[in-house]
């Protein structure tokens, strides 16, 4: 009888589930299998509702409403393409072992489960390994699920796990019995590397919260007259000033992040995250007019607090207690500082560059306005919880940052070279006239 009753609850969850239509997303679930030498893949893929045509459309290239078996293999190889295993740091090959792909009516009906099957092949060398996932395929339109299996060799071992907040990225720590000894951090300070490598996964894919600082940077080489921004500032109080906002929003999101990680202050996530896009769109606004000219350091500080609650969601995520706790909350805001710090040397090469051109005053406003736009769709969409359009392509515009960066970079360098060139000419075209003048006076 107890069985009876447990198979009736079984299909009574899995009529419910087949009823239960997604809606806006594509979701993409990967299980992993570890087997000595080996990894096994498998990925389940359903398209929501509101999303299938634009799935189907990525598989039926021919638009004949059929799909063909080169077609179906086509689109495994693509996404085989947009995931990365690396081992230790070294990229492994996926191989494509199987795939399934279900009828389009299923696939619009948001019931349609695409499977793909992968495996690759790890080093034997060494007795502890860090695996690194990440899946990038559809980033606009897709949510992310990744776990691995308990091993069944006794000889595997599973360490310390890993995500970002959106688990497109993921980190695993094991051991393998048995194999070649390397000397090698013990699985503590495996879990601190990874903790460091997370936090700067999440700055990276941070896109508000690079914007924020970023957009509070854009004066930092001007002066202020007029309650306008007017002129520039030196290259030395330019750095200064870029040291001591970035030192405060240090400061000021690591106390919270400490904090919020060890539990002793907890806020709703939504009202934090409406604040961080209110806190881009201030920022935004004292770029294009002085609204806290020379306090940016106390405002960076004050709104570093309310991101600092934001990483501390997603560390929470982890769920270590104790000596495991302390490592992760240290590492993770570890590796946001250097990613942070990494942006920034990268960045303020161009904005003094540009600073010392004409160049920068339509640049600055540009780059507000773009910060206005994206905090106001920000705000929108975490107020209302519906996601919009604007949203979506500011995200997809940040995959390209470090394009952008090197872009920008470049951009600085021939305006800057520009400059001194038509400074040049200038002063050539200046000097025969001073000579005319000279001579002039000298007869007189």
């Amino acid at each position: 009888m107890k069985r009876f009753v447990i198979l009736l609850m079984l299909i009574g969850l899995s009529t419910a589930s087949a009823w239960a239509h997604r809606l806006d997303e594509y979701l993409q679930a990967t299980i992993l299998s570890l087997e000595p030498g080996t990894i096994h893949a498998t990925m389940r893929m359903v398209p929501g509702v509101a999303v299938a045509e634009q799935i189907i459309a990525q598989i039926d290239t021919n638009r004949d409403g059929q799909l063909s078996q080169t077609e179906q293999e086509a689109y495994a190889k693509r996404v085989l393409n947009d995931l990365s295993l690396r081992e230790d740091g070294s990229p492994l090959t996926l191989r494509l072992t199987a795939f399934e792909l279900p009828s389009l009516e299923s696939m619009r009906r948001g019931t349609g489960e695409i499977v793909l099957e992968f495996a690759a092949d790890f080093s034997k060398r060494g007795s502890r390994h860090e695996l690194i996932f990440e899946n990038h395929h559809l980033p606009n339109l897709s949510v992310y699920l990744v776990n691995t299996l308990v091993p069944g060799d006794k000889h595997i071992r599973i360490g310390s796990q890993f995500r970002n907040h959106n688990q497109s990225s993921y980190c695993l720590y094991f051991e393998t019995a048995g194999s070649t000894p390397a000397s090698g951090p013990s699985l503590t300070f495996s879990g601190l590397n990874a903790a460091i490598r997370l936090g700067m996964h999440h700055i990276a894919e941070g896109t508000d919260h690079l914007l924020f600082l970023l957009t509070l940077l854009l004066p930092a080489p001007l002066a202020v007259s007029a309650h306008r921004w007017a002129g520039r500032t030196s290259a030395r109080k330019s750095l200064l000033k870029i040291l001591r906002i970035v030192t405060a929003f240090t400061l000021g999101h690591s106390l919270t992040l400490t904090l919020a990680g060890f539990g002793l202050v907890k806020v709703p996530s939504q009202p934090i995250e409406v604040l961080i896009a209110v806190s881009i769109f201030v920022s935004a606004i004292h770029a294009l007019r002085p609204l806290f000219p020379g306090r940016e350091a106390i405002i960076a500080a004050s709104f570093g607090l309310i991101h600092g609650l934001a990483f501390a969601s997603a560390l929470s995520e982890l769920g270590f207690t104790g000596w495991y706790r302390l490592i992760s909350v240290f590492g993770f805001n570890l590796g946001i500082e250097t990613m942070q710090l990494i942006i920034v040397a990268v960045t303020m090469p161009s904005l003094l560059l540009l600073s010392r051109t004409s160049f920068y005053k339509p640049f600055r406003v540009m780059g507000a306005l773009f910060a206005l736009v994206a905090s106001s769709a920000w705000m929108i969409e975490r107020v209302s919880g519906n996601p919009n359009r604007i949203a979506q392509d500011i995200a997809q515009f940040a995959q390209h940052g470090a394009v952008v960066f090197g872009a920008l970079f470049v951009l600085s360098l021939l305006a800057y070279v520009m400059r001194e060139h038509c400074a040049d000419r200038m002063e050539l075209q200046a000097e025969p006239q001073a000579r005319i003048d000279t001579s002039h006076l000298e007869t007189s």
